[in-house]
């Protein structure tokens, strides 16, 4: 096969490879018994097997894109996209842009455009015009397809294409789903292409053949990692990879047996929705898209659509266990509860145990965008349950063990490559290796060398190991503080911190200290009901030094309106630590706001 497209793959002679565990006399590996591994499979079965069962719903809204879809109706679209790309020119492992947030659109999307041997990239809904025009020059793209609520912002973000010499992708316009979008005097004078007209002009192609992959190790999709900078990292999965981490995740989420459904709370474009896009079919469930994360939707959506499972980082956590009164709604009675797969931070425990009141099941683990999304998951032991409430909170919040997908998770010397004792306090950085590990960073060999130096991925987080094998991050490895020679985790900190009846969020940096060289920098938003007047600096930081040992406990507290957060919900301490380093040396203040010291230790 000749390879077309910007992706320059070159599948290995199965024979050749297979060679050796293939000597025993009478063994051949043939069209019957190998076919690559590819999660568009997944859409196929749905298809034959549940062609009736709704496949894709909106969670509200009216228009195109509102009415439910089944699997057969998915299946028959998807195949029309896919014959659409190839009229438009689309090649096997031509890029293929996403720009949209989570309506129906885009779960067809991650069927249709591998379909057409096309490798997808979903750009994060939230960039902005100039970091969108950086990754669609990266990424080569040759189509994008464009949600109408982010015309304005793709527009300008080609406009800057233009201007640095690259290629201008052909557009694509979705008009599902809106209800706030851009002029009708804009959308006209764009001249683009629309969404359901070229899904109609792929039904009269006469060729309407899958471009399956001739190798289960050719790609799929193209995820940039989040972050500020003009250097950007194109995460590479596999055809292979995306198919054994969906399986992955539905089984370490427990997507079997009843019917099920899932509530789009995860961005697809994170990760490709961790893999669940794919998943959600291979268990023949129904997709619930969710434009707008609420608590009042997510309320709405669990009773109206009878939600089982859903994802969320800790913000969409926090969002449930906080919801006001006149947002929730009760779950339908003599049902299982909903089970949350949260990822990011260890969820404080004060949210777990809400959200189990509620009627919530949090499943806690941990992952990537370079282990496909989720790699890890703090499998419960029925031992657990009878632990007191706080205690199994705590136990929750581990990030666990590799599920099914990886070989091996481990915490390791990053200079020696020796494993720590699993003691519960020896630190080392936590490195995974197994069949869900990105194949390569698109365009940079030597960042794809140092990530997977040693034959190991290095996750550049920080972590523990306990006795019975579990995992714990304790911190980023640039975001430890050293104070006096201690190592300080901040989210060991940060768990102190919202234990306080009064914190809403809060994130710990350093900041520099004449005398300890850095000491804990907190930065705490307060509840609403909760002011600076009723809360200050010297009970926050006494609150937390009764939990903690007094060199951990933050010499300086800054109340904030809100943390400054990427599009994906992180916390951008590489701003907060700036801002620490320019309050100047600690010296053993506290500050009520920034730059103003109230008193001194």
């Amino acid at each position: 096969m000749s390879p077309t497209g910007p992706f320059h793959f070159h599948p290995r002679c199965l024979w050749k490879r297979h060679a050796r565990v293939l000597a025993m006399d009478g063994t051949v590996l043939c069209a019957a018994n190998h076919v690559p591994l590819t999660p568009i499979s997944f859409l196929q079965r749905a298809a034959l097997v549940y062609p009736d069962r709704p496949a894709i719903v909106a969670s509200s809204g009216s228009g195109p894109g509102s009415s439910p879809r089944t699997w057969h109706e998915t299946w028959a679209r998807c195949m029309r996209l896919a014959a659409a790309l190839a009229g438009l020119g689309v090649a096997r492992h031509d890029v293929v842009a996403v720009f949209a947030q989570n309506i129906p659109a885009m779960c067809e999307l991650h069927f249709g455009i591998p379909m057409a041997g096309a490798v997808i990239c979903a750009l994060n809904s939230r960039l902005d015009a100039a970091m969108a025009s950086v990754l669609l020059q990266h990424s080569d793209a040759k189509v994008i397809f464009v949600d109408l609520v982010l015309l304005e912002v793709a527009e300008e973000a080609l406009s800057l294409v233009g201007k640095a010499g690259g290629r201008r992708p052909h557009v694509v316009l979705i008009k599902e789903l809106v209800d706030e979008s851009p002029p009708e005097t804009f959308v006209q004078a764009c001249h683009h292409d629309e969404y359901e007209d070229l899904i109609g002009s792929g039904g009269g192609a006469p060729d309407l053949r899958i471009q399956w992959p001739g190798d289960e190790n050719e790609p799929i999709a193209l995820n940039y990692t989040s972050g500020t900078t003009s250097r950007p990292k194109g995460v590479v999965y596999s055809h292979r990879g995306a198919y054994l981490n969906s399986i992955a995740t539905v089984l370490m989420t427990g997507m079997v047996g009843t019917p099920v459904v899932h509530l789009w709370t995860v961005p697809m474009f994170h990760c490709n929705g961790w893999c669940l896009v794919w998943g959600v079919a291979a268990t023949c469930g129904t997709n619930v898209c969710l434009r707008k994360v609420t608590a009042a939707a997510i309320f709405d959506s669990v009773a109206r659509h009878g939600v089982t499972h859903m994802g969320g980082a800790p913000t969409v956590l926090s969002m449930i266990a906080d919801a006001a009164a006149e947002d929730r709604r009760p779950l339908p009675g003599g049902r299982p509860p909903v089970t949350v797969k949260a990822g990011g931070a260890p969820p404080p425990p004060r949210v777990l145990l809400r959200m189990e009141a509620l009627g919530f099941h949090v499943i806690h683990g941990y992952g990537m965008t370079e282990t496909y999304g989720p790699a890890t998951v703090c499998a419960w032991k029925p031992e657990w349950d009878a632990l007191p409430p706080e205690q199994r909170a705590s136990v929750r919040a581990r990030q666990g063990l590799h599920h099914l997908g990886l070989q091996e998770v481990d915490v390791k010397h990053p200079v020696t490559m020796r494993s720590v004792p699993p003691d519960g306090r020896t630190m080392g950085e936590l490195m995974l290796r197994g069949n869900t590990v990105m194949r390569g960073y698109y365009k940079d060999a030597a960042a794809t060398a140092e990530a997977l130096a040693g034959g190991w991925l290095r996750s550049g987080d920080l972590a523990v190991r306990h006795g019975d094998g579990y995992v714990k991050i304790v911190d980023r490895c640039k975001d430890i503080i050293i104070s006096g020679g201690e190592n300080i985790s901040t989210i060991e900190v940060e768990a102190a911190l919202f234990a306080h009846p009064a914190v809403a969020d809060a994130a710990v940096v350093g900041r520099p200290d004449e005398y300890w060289g850095e000491t804990p920098c907190a930065f705490v938003k307060l509840r609403d009901q909760y002011g600076a007047e009723g809360v200050d600096a010297e009970d926050v930081i006494a609150f937390c030094r009764a939990r903690l040992p007094r060199y951990m406990a933050p010499r300086t507290v800054v109340f904030v309106a809100d943390l400054p957060k990427t599009a994906t919900g992180k916390v951008q301490k590489v701003a907060l630590r700036e801002r620490a380093k320019a309050m100047g040396s600690a010296s053993g203040s506290i500050s009520h706001k920034p730059g103003i010291t109230r008193s001194k230790l």
